[in-house]
């Protein structure tokens, strides 16, 4: 189907526009380096954006594991006891519970002295929701074994079958006075989760011990851990089912703060990129404006051969569409590649102790690329607005006087 005049004209005169001029080569440097800009800023948005969701996905990963999908709390003493864990364990069978005690303790071996959370759980129940647990823990008969994160078994240089003291915050009888209560454990396992702060911290060790040296009542327990899949959407239809005396939380809500901390920054970063592409832009404005003004004469004397306001302020404003929608598809083919490369080949290295990962987790999400697109196609749009409303007011009169 044939096109109709006025466009043909239009179209013709763009593609005049876009070659290189030998009278005015600063036109289409301008013009290249805005081109170059947008690029540039679609590619770092997208490395950039890709790498905070692969950091977060990271750690995400990490604290779904140490941190439980949901724990069942008691706002009341005794109000998690095995007839609740029954209870639960009838209405949701497709779920996993593990019941626990805590504590505070304090770890001494070898000189070295470390505070820790200690855990007294069920081995097999725990092994079934937590694949960290499972893969260290080992086939120890006594109560009083232990599985230690790797930090604290560096720390406390106790390897698996070594034995380590474990000072609580109860008093014992000692002669005249009392003294912390304190006992050895053997270290049954050694984890190693991904998280330094977490190995040096968490220890695990049997509800026997707890029931034996801490008189804690069997049956009654200071918390519950659960293991599902989709804890988003099953926390409600649980806590429906909760006594009012025990409360329920997720494990993104326990580590709130962090996530909501990821978040800001994320927001912060795109925000900040974004200038790349709005400095980017201020080149597409300065390039039609020179082409406006070198193509006076031309724009004139279209104007008198009959063009209208309208095809001159589409002429300009898709040049300047053209500009920098062929800057996005080259950031984004260059984002792809760069993302493609990090994700192959390990050529940045991080901390493994600080992050989780020794390679650098690169994760775009689809909606972050539709931000990026929406939003340098928004600065875009702006840009070539301005340029195409001045050519549109050019008096042909008045330039073809002064010529």
């Amino acid at each position: 189907m044939s096109l109709k005049p006025n466009e043909q004209f239009v179209r013709s005169i763009i593609k005049h526009y876009l070659k290189y001029d030998k009278e005015n080569p600063f036109i289409f440097i301008s013009a290249l380096l805005a081109f170059l800009g947008i690029a540039a800023g679609v590619m770092v948005l997208m490395i950039a954006m890709g790498i905070m969701n692969g950091t977060q996905k990271e750690f995400t990963k990490k604290l779904f594991v140490m941190n439980y999908p949901l724990t069942v709390l008691p706002v009341e003493e005794n109000a998690i006891n095995d007839k609740l864990l029954q209870s639960l364990s009838e209405k949701f069978p497709h779920l996993k519970f593990s019941p626990y005690y805590t504590t505070q303790v304090i770890t001494k071996n070898a000189g070295a002295v470390q505070g820790s959370l200690l855990y007294g759980v069920d081995y097999e129940k725990e092994s079934k929701i937590n694949s960290i647990f499972k893969k260290a823990r080992g086939k120890g008969k006594s109560k009083f074994k232990v599985v230690i994160g790797e930090g604290l078994s560096f720390e406390m240089d106790a390897p698996k079958g070594e034995k380590v003291t474990l000072y609580f915050s109860e008093q014992q009888a000692a002669g005249f006075g009392t003294m912390p209560l304190q006992k050895r454990f053997i270290v049954d396992g050694v984890f190693k989760s991904g998280l330094k702060a977490y190995d040096k911290a968490i220890m695990y060790t049997t509800l026997e011990a707890f029931e034996k040296l801490l008189k804690r009542p069997k049956g009654i327990y200071d918390g519950l851990h659960i293991y599902t899949k989709n804890p988003l959407d099953e926390i409600d239809s649980i806590k429906a089912a909760l006594p009012k005396n025990v409360l329920i939380e997720g494990w993104w809500q326990q580590n709130g703060n962090f996530f909501s901390a990821m978040e800001m920054e994320k927001k912060a970063l795109f925000l900040v990129l974004l200038l790349i592409i709005l400095v980017a832009s201020l080149n597409i404005i300065s390039s039609l404006l020179m082409t406006v003004m070198s193509r006076r004469s031309e724009i004139a004397l279209m104007r008198t051969l009959g063009a209208t306001k309208v095809e001159i302020r589409s002429i300009f404003f898709r040049l300047g569409l053209i500009i920098g929608t062929a800057g996005i598809v080259a950031g984004t083919l260059l984002g792809t590649l760069g993302i493609w490369i990090l994700k192959t080949f390990d050529i940045v290295s991080i901390p493994e102790d600080v992050y989780g990962t020794s390679k650098l987790p690169v994760d775009l999400l689809m909606s972050d690329f539709g931000l990026i697109i929406a939003g340098t196609s928004i600065i875009i749009l702006l840009s070539a607005l301005y340029p195409a409303k001045k050519a549109a007011q050019t008096d042909p009169l008045t330039v073809l006087r002064n010529e």
